[in-house]
């Protein structure tokens, strides 16, 4: 009698298209961080960079936004190069810290918006390729 317990989940390797869509995720979300923070630290040090729009929704001054940036920057660039450890944990908070990331671009679209754009559409993509990616299947 064959006894099929011999062969595990745990022993077969991730598939290669996973394993690039973990790798792709983690430096993405570095490169992001560093964009993010770099906009930040435009923002403050130079105020008038950013045009303000009137009678915006959401307004707070270039300078909380920038230092808001620059936090989340920095926090997504250190989950995207945990990212690379293949922990759970790791992939939880990246999904985590891209969302916000995208959340907080969503509130920058009327002073910078194709970049703001831009920068949730990566974020979704990062998003998905790490849900993908099979790192929660345990």
């Amino acid at each position: 009698m064959t006894d099929f317990r011999s062969v595990t989940d745990e022993t077969r390797p991730a598939p290669a298209w996973a394993t690039g869509g973990l790798i792709f995720a983690a430096t993405m979300m570095i490169m992001l961080g560093v964009f993010q923070a770099l906009q930040g630290l435009v923002a403050i040090i130079d105020d008038d960079f950013f045009v303000v729009l009137p009678n915006y929704t959401f307004d707070l001054d270039i300078s909380a936004w920038g230092w808001t940036h620059l936090i989340i920057g920095v926090l997504v660039a250190v989950a995207g190069f945990y990212l690379y450890t293949g922990s759970a944990v790791a992939a939880g908070v990246a999904i985590g810290l891209a969302g916000i990331s995208a959340i907080s671009n969503f509130f920058f679209i009327p002073y910078y918006p194709f970049w703001a754009l831009l920068i949730i559409a990566i974020d979704i993509f990062v998003i998905w390729a790490i849900a993908r990616s099979g790192i929660f299947d345990g």
